[in-house]
């Protein structure tokens, strides 16, 4: 068995750890999980993967920002694991990157200690995949809604691996579900025992954004 999971109370020297994947889970609402719960606990089952459920592990919205940035820069690949909450994420992650990826750690003047590794995001949405579409109730195709994943990691000089998405978690089938996850398994082993390959998406503007342009 190979429990990986992180809490805020562990020592802060997580640069000392061989965990290759830094997978951050975020779901409000863990007993009413159809899949996300799922994938969180095969994740933990695979050598080389950190996990953090921040519900879990920050209650109180209050975030332990040097052991989080710690733990990323030890790892090779941030996985966000999350269901898709109004075309976004769910609040506390969103939290969760505005307060660690800092301007001067993550990007601008000096902000390197991101560059070159993978973020991945593995995501589930309520409505089926039909439903993203001109014509149908959420007009846009998924894809759509990525850019600021996307961008993100771009202006941290990361490497924006295909996402891993699966829609109608509600109403999938138990097969679907369970393939769902053994993919999600395979790919996180993959991704823990090989480098990452190709290279960072270049956006050569991005150290030079200057204090001024952080959030006021």
């Amino acid at each position: 068995m190979h429990d990986n999971s992180l809490t805020p109370a562990e020592n802060d020297s997580a640069a000392e750890k061989s965990n290759a994947i830094y997978l951050v889970a975020a779901h409000p609402h863990w007993r009413e999980s159809r899949v996300n719960r799922r994938m969180l606990a095969a994740a933990k089952q695979v050598p080389g993967v950190a996990t953090l459920d921040l519900y879990g592990s920050y209650p109180d919205y209050h975030i332990h920002v040097p052991a989080e940035q710690a733990r990323l820069a030890a790892a090779r690949l941030l996985v966000l694991l999350h269901p898709i909450h109004w075309y976004s994420m769910p609040p506390l992650q969103k939290l969760w990157l505005d307060e660690v990826f800092t301007w001067g750690w993550a990007y601008g003047a000096g902000g390197t200690a991101l560059q070159g590794k993978g973020f991945w995001l593995a995501a589930t949405t309520g409505g089926p995949e039909a439903s993203y579409h001109p014509e149908h109730y959420n007009r846009y195709p998924f894809d759509a809604f990525l850019p600021p994943y996307e961008q993100t990691a771009m202006l941290c000089g990361m490497r924006f691996l295909p996402p891993l998405v699966l829609h109608g978690a509600h109403s999938a089938s138990e097969a679907a579900v369970a393939e769902h996850i053994d993919r999600f398994t395979r790919q996180l082993r993959l991704y823990a025992d090989t480098p990452l390959a190709g290279s960072a998406e270049e956006c050569p503007d991005a150290a030079l954004v200057p204090a001024a342009d952080r959030k006021a």
